[in-house]
């Protein structure tokens, strides 16, 4: 006789999923012998800790468009998910996460690892989250948690008492009053805004005399459509962080990344548009959008929560930004005063020698803005990468240009550490023969990384082709929430908070049978790189890097300015170097003008 577990595997399997990423405990047993029963139909990807299982599961939803599954045991393993689920959450993403629980019996027991799963999970799985007391429920709950994560792009969870697991399967219920039949299935909607609101905002935008473009997430594989809405318009386009692959680096119109990371291109067409054309991004930080008044303003996105949330729309559109955008391109006029449009590209143009400029400035001993710059151009074709959230996250959103072609991700809305490994491995389980890029700070590394590491010493002889490179930002101090000290708050560095102890992560990788470069001469990152997108296995890239080169904000306000002097008089560690580090940096941008 089979089990509910059984059951569950294989409706899963029904549903299409094809693995779960998890780590195993007994409370979650009774799922574990199923999956290891129908190994064939269903893989088990054991990660090193149930929070990597949940940021590849998030990964796996932005990698591939399905849903991502992950599993952990009842109590600390279930809590251990909630940081990776947020991050589906906060980014969109169908995760659906089923979770062990202690027998039906002992519940209300104080019985060991017994927690009030339903209260757990009810905020970041508010959409759906459901326990099972009986076998006949499990074909519901499945088919519910995966159909409500896909259609809501959001998070739902499945919590399993140990006994549920093991009762008899039962795949359909008695047909009685009370039972209810569930089926497979789910298929996207086309949605199309109405014809009248498409015409108003065509009417918007063909008024406007300098158009500025933001795409974000909900943009990706709509490329090509905002490419023809730009030539049109005679915009830029600036990207949100997630929307990194919407369209190629090489555009000249394309004005980079915004926001605390982003371009001083992509602030000056946003300080002086007079018309917003936003598609598929929450992008949260109001001040680097027009002022309000400033501009007329259209939105589209797929959810009507999200519109008119970061600025004043004239017409918030509702629909996917693929059949939106070919709806509403035929209705747009083709721009004929190309002053607008050839400002921004000079200014891209001018930014990019700035940003080369920067990156070949001396530190001590190498410049993390040279890393990146030098990546970039080896990027492989059809390459993946990945990012984790803190100074790495500068250098990422500025220095890489990405090309047609490539996937690129990182924690958008919630902007948490440590997802930048398990993005990797679950990238290379899905897609393993395409080259894969990590790019991660030391504070990660040691928080989750080097974790991560074991998983890919585990898995990457499966792989197709090796190629998977981390390259790790090592300079001991954890840089973003530094200079955020420094120039927020107006206080010099903390170093109990923010120094962090060596680790050598490079001899970790060789130890673990992988590749390890230890790079400390800016002169050799060129050959790093070309051997470690070379190598017959994946590597690590050791680079000590300088932690005293500023993360300059596109704009550097009054209060930041103030913020920062504040800091030096506070008796900062770091003063010599980051004093030098800073001038050099401002003053690389001076110079490169007055070359012009």
């Amino acid at each position: 006789m089979t089990t509910a577990s059984d059951f569950l595997v294989q409706r899963l399997y029904e549903w299409g999923v094809r693995k779960v990423y998890g780590y195993p405990g007994d409370g979650i047993n009774g799922v574990m012998g199923a999956l290891n029963r129908d190994k064939e139909k269903v893989a088990f990807i054991q990660t090193r800790h149930e929070e990597e299982a949940a940021f590849m599961a998030c990964a796996h939803a932005k990698f591939t468009g399905e849903v991502g599954v992950c599993i952990a045991t009842s109590g600390p393993g279930a809590i251990h998910l909630l940081n990776g689920l947020y991050d589906a959450k906060l980014d969109h993403q169908p995760v659906v996460a089923i979770v062990g629980q202690q027998s039906t019996t002992a519940l209300g027991a104080d019985y060991q690892q017994e927690v009030d799963l339903l209260s757990l999970f009810k905020d970041v799985a508010h959409h759906y989250v459901h326990m099972a007391t009986s076998a006949e429920q499990v074909r519901q709950l499945v088919d519910r948690a995966i159909r409500i994560a896909l259609a809501e792009r959001t998070v739902t969870c499945v919590i399993l008492p140990s006994d549920v697991q093991e009762m008899d399967a039962v795949p359909s219920p008695v047909r009685k009053h009370g039972s209810t039949f569930t089926g497979l299935g789910f298929t996207r909607p086309e949605i199309v805004p109405a014809r009248d609101d498409l015409r108003r905002a065509a009417d918007v935008l063909n008024a406007g005399k300098k158009v500025a473009m933001l795409v974000g997430a909900g943009a990706l594989g709509a490329g090509e459509e905002v490419a023809i809405a730009a030539e049109k318009l005679g915009a830029g386009v600036a990207k949100a962080l997630l929307g990194k692959a919407v369209l190629p680096d090489t555009l000249p119109y394309v004005t980079g990344s915004i926001g605390l990371l982003g371009t001083k291109p992509s602030w000056e067409m946003m300080k002086e548009c007079d018309t917003l054309l936003m598609i598929g991004s929450g992008f949260p930080y109001a001040e680097f959008l027009p002022k309000e008044g400033q501009a007329r303003a259209v939105q589209i996105d797929i959810s009507a929560r999200m519109l008119g949330l970061r600025y004043p729309m004239e017409v918030n559109l509702q629909g996917d930004a693929k059949l939106t955008l070919r709806a509403l391109i035929p209705l747009l006029e083709q721009k004929q005063d190309s002053s607008w449009r050839d400002s921004i590209e000079k200014g891209v143009s001018e930014w990019w020698e700035v940003l080369e400029a920067r990156a070949k400035l001396e530190a001590k001993p190498i410049n993390p803005q040279r890393l990146f710059w030098e990546l970039s151009a080896q990027l492989p074709d059809n390459c993946i990468l990945t990012c984790d959230s803190g100074s790495s996250a500068n250098w990422y959103a500025r220095d890489l240009k990405v090309r047609t072609g490539m996937m690129a991700s990182l924690s958008g809305g919630l902007a948490t550490m440590c997802p930048g490994v398990p993005y990797a491995v679950a990238a290379k389980m899905n897609y393993p023969d395409r080259p894969v890029i990590a790019m991660v700070g030391d504070g990660a590394m040691q928080m989750q990384g080097i974790n991560g590491l074991v998983n890919v010493a585990k898995y990457w002889q499966e792989w197709s082709n090796p190629q998977l490179v981390v390259l790790v930002l090592n300079n001991g101090d954890l840089n973003q929430v530094t200079w955020e000290q420094r120039v927020m708050n107006g206080d010099a560095k903390f170093s109990a908070s923010q120094d962090i102890p060596q680790f050598p992560y490079a001899g970790y990788a060789e130890m673990l049978g992988l590749e390890g470069i230890r790079l400390e001469d800016p002169e050799q990152i060129r050959s790093a790189w070309r051997t470690a997108l070379s190598a017959n296995r994946p590597v690590v890239i050791d680079a000590r890097c300088d932690p005293d080169v500023p993360p300059l904000p596109p704009h550097i306000t009054f209060d930041q300015a103030k913020g920062f002097l504040s800091s030096l008089f506070k008796g900062d560690p770091n003063l010599g170097g980051i004093v030098t580090q800073s001038a050099k940096q401002m003053m690389s941008t001076l110079l490169t003008r007055s070359e012009k």
